[in-house]
């Protein structure tokens, strides 16, 4: 695993994830009180032994940058590295990324400057744990050019993937990325002997959706990007790679969610407090990395907390909190009750000194956190936010989006976004 090269994609415009990604990246989006998504995969790198390792970021990557910069640091024994790599201009083309393949193909004099015997491309917005060593090896094995992991998925849900069909050994014979014609999908319906050899059940209506990872040769990476006009993976060298080259399925049975719409950021996060939640945080010989912080353990004061995740740093005062994740410096204050809220707690406590992200005067503003005597129901509250006493937030799962002021309503929840100031009083109910 040394010589394997991974590379990460540091995402786009993330526009259905917004107002999470106002002012970030996508992988940089919070995640279970004090992770970010770019940690699932450089986990997953490092768990596996895979320790040269390239995030390719163009769009909003400040705090993406300033992240991994103060996580990933190997020492001077470690032979590997995190290693940004932005959108440049060069003397070939002033473009920014038009496309996963383009931002591989334009970041090569790069990521094959070192060695390597095959490459990991990687998404960085998905919630998986995976060996990749199982990966590479059966990618050697089957003598693969390329290797696709691939999981299934029902039918609601297959428009929203690329699909394959592949035969008895694994290889792939076709594949569409996000096909919406009914016939279409239904011709990729999973064989039954690929579904058993996940463990699971046969059932007609389950789709092999890839999982945007790629294991590539390095002769046959450079031949299928040689194209210029192929931008994307899954919409053109994919497709036109299963004619040319040996591309095999690699069957994945275990937990995987792509994390790319607000329904799902919020499921996704609201499961892990559940007993028998699918993607279990505690495991102790597969922990997932973020940044190390010396913060004090959260302080909880005659409150009442059922099936929720406390971060390090909050302070709970008198409150009630069910179904919840209240995220590194949160504060709840006396009478307010939450249910289903995701917390991204705040980059300083309440009493620092620091520039408030509002043209407001600080003496006018609500103290960080959340105030005294609110009701705040199916609502994901992003960094630094001040939500004032008395406050009522509730969204019905089926209402329509909407943007307010210093709120959005998307999949029937209530985004309050990073800084957003809610005075007193206020009642947001759809």
């Amino acid at each position: 695993m040394q010589k394997i090269s991974a590379v990460i994609m540091g995402g786009g415009r993330g526009s259905r994830l917004f107002p999470l990604t106002h002012e970030r990246a996508k992988p940089a989006v919070g995640f279970a009180g004090k992770y970010r998504l770019i940690d699932i995969p450089i986990s997953n790198c490092i768990n596996s032994g895979i320790k040269r390792i390239f995030v390719l970021t163009q769009f909003l990557s400040a705090s993406l940058h300033r992240h991994i910069m103060q996580t990933y640091q190997f020492d001077t024994f470690t032979d590997g590295f995190v290693e940004i790599l932005a959108a440049e201009q060069t003397l070939k083309g002033e473009q920014w990324f038009q496309g996963t393949a383009d931002a591989v193909r334009a970041t090569l004099n790069h990521t094959t400057y070192y060695q390597y015997e095959q490459m990991l491309i990687l998404s960085g917005d998905h919630l998986y744990r995976m060996n990749y060593k199982e990966l590479i090896k059966f990618h050697r094995e089957n003598n693969a050019d390329i290797t696709i992991p691939v999981y299934p998925v029902r039918r609601s849900e297959a428009s929203q993937f690329g699909l394959l069909k592949a035969d008895e050994s694994g290889m792939i014979q076709e594949f569409v990325e996000k096909p919406d014609d009914p016939e279409t999908i239904e011709h990729f319906a999973a064989p039954e002997n690929f579904m058993k050899s996940l463990g699971l059940i046969y059932d007609s209506e389950r789709y092999l959706a890839s999982m945007g990872i790629y294991v590539f040769e390095p002769n046959i990476l450079v031949d299928a990007l040689s194209d210029m006009s192929k931008t994307d993976f899954g919409k053109d060298v994919i497709p036109s790679a299963i004619k040319r080259y040996k591309v095999m399925a690699y069957p994945f049975g275990d937990y995987w969610m792509d994390i790319g719409t607000i329904g799902a950021y919020f499921d996704a996060n609201i499961s892990l407090v559940k007993l028998e939640s699918q993607f279990r945080l505690y495991a102790p010989n597969w922990p997932i990395y973020t940044r190390t912080r010396s913060l004090p353990p959260a302080r909880v004061i005659q409150s009442e907390i059922g099936d929720s995740l406390l971060v390090e740093g909050s302070d709970i005062v008198g409150a009630k909190i069910v179904d919840s994740i209240v995220g590194i410096r949160s504060n709840i204050r006396d009478g307010s009750c939450l249910s289903e809220v995701i917390m991204l707690g705040a980059d300083f406590f309440d009493n620092e000194d620091v520039v408030s992200y509002n043209k407001t005067p600080k003496k006018t503003l609500p103290p960080v956190g959340i105030g005294k005597n609110c009701i705040i129901e199916r609502a994901i509250i992003d960094k630094n936010a001040r939500i004032g006493d008395d406050v009522i937030i509730h969204a019905n799962p089926a209402a329509e989006d909407f943007e307010g002021e210093n709120y959005w309503i998307k999949d029937g929840i209530t985004i309050i976004p990073r800084g957003a100031v809610i005075p007193a009083g206020t009642i947001i109910k759809h």
